[in-house]
């Protein structure tokens, strides 16, 4: 039963990564119906970039800074990530007006930013070292690492923070309006294009924080975010582009699916289930377990 129980939190902290990535992909769908394939390299960058500021790549010790010195990094490299995404590669995409500019140009972003990092900074693995420690707490057995917790608790945070935003804030609901139908968002005084670039902002913001959740869970490459990316897309797939429970929802069903095939039949197909169940929503339920019919004018 402990082990069964080890293997829900386990795989639960997995889905809550995968959904808090997949958030960002939700922003950018909401307002442009764009996604931002480049996300996971995104994600990447702020656990790259949260580790330089952090550790010295050469003798793996703490720089001695204060962990808000990284955070304050992390934040800033979001920024500027979602502002330069939006600008050099949605924006151009979307006055083309091609339904497959903008796929191939946000791929071609995180295939730059991969490689620029692995020119720039490194090829290796690194460990980044947790703030909180590295020793488990145990519940009824159960092993929960700080920095899991920790990671639970801001991707709360962040999810419930940005959708009482876009509920509550006239902000928020220029955003929703953009959502719904853009000309007449524009006809009633919405700056369209803010809106839009705000939200990859945001997006990118939020990657690369969980980047820097997710980097002392794992080793920090520059190929950390690939994997994550992909899935967090199919999470977001199978939960509903456009719904924060959907999401949430998804992240658990595929962390926990992996978690599970990987203790009971080989961690060589943890990942099968969860493509599994992505096919037979895309065959069942197109638009996602709580995704909205998508209804096209003409």
């Amino acid at each position: 039963m402990n082990q069964i129980f080890q293997i829900i939190v386990s795989g639960s902290i997995q889905g809550i990564i995968y959904a808090l990535i997949a958030f960002g992909y939700n922003l950018t769908f909401s307002t442009s119906k764009t996604i931002n394939f480049s996300l996971g390299n995104v994600m990447m960058l702020g656990g790259v970039i949260g580790f330089s500021l952090y550790v010295d790549i050469h003798s793996g010790n703490l720089l001695g800074h204060s962990y808000l010195f990284p955070i304050i990094g992390v934040l800033v490299a979001g920024m500027i990530a979602g502002t330069a995404i939006h600008k050099f590669a949605i924006e151009p995409s979307l006055k083309l007006k091609s339904e497959f500019t903008w796929v191939l140009a946000t791929l071609a972003v995180g295939i730059i930013i991969k490689n620029a990092v692995e020119q720039i900074w490194s090829t290796g693995d690194f460990r980044f070292p947790s703030p909180l420690g590295d020793v488990p707490f145990r519940i009824f057995g159960t092993g929960i690492y700080p920095q899991e917790i920790l990671l639970v608790v801001v991707a709360t945070i962040i999810v419930f923070g940005v959708e009482s935003f876009k509920k509550y804030t006239i902000y928020g609901k220029a955003i929703q309006a953009v959502s719904e139908d853009k000309e007449t968002a524009s006809l009633m005084g919405i700056p369209q294009h803010q809106v839009v670039r705000i939200s990859f902002i945001l997006s990118a913001t939020i990657a690369t924080i969980a980047g820097l959740l997710v980097a002392p869970l794992t080793f920090v490459s520059a190929s950390m975010g690939s994997s994550l990316g992909i899935k967090a897309y199919a999470v977001s797939i199978i939960g509903g582009l456009e719904s924060g429970k959907g999401l949430v929802v998804g992240g658990l069903i595929l962390g926990i699916s992996e978690f599970f095939t990987a203790r009971y039949i080989s961690s060589g197909y943890k990942e099968l289930p969860g493509f599994i169940i992505l096919i037979l929503v895309i065959l069942i339920k197109p638009n996602g377990l709580f995704g909205k019919t998508m209804i096209k004018k003409v």
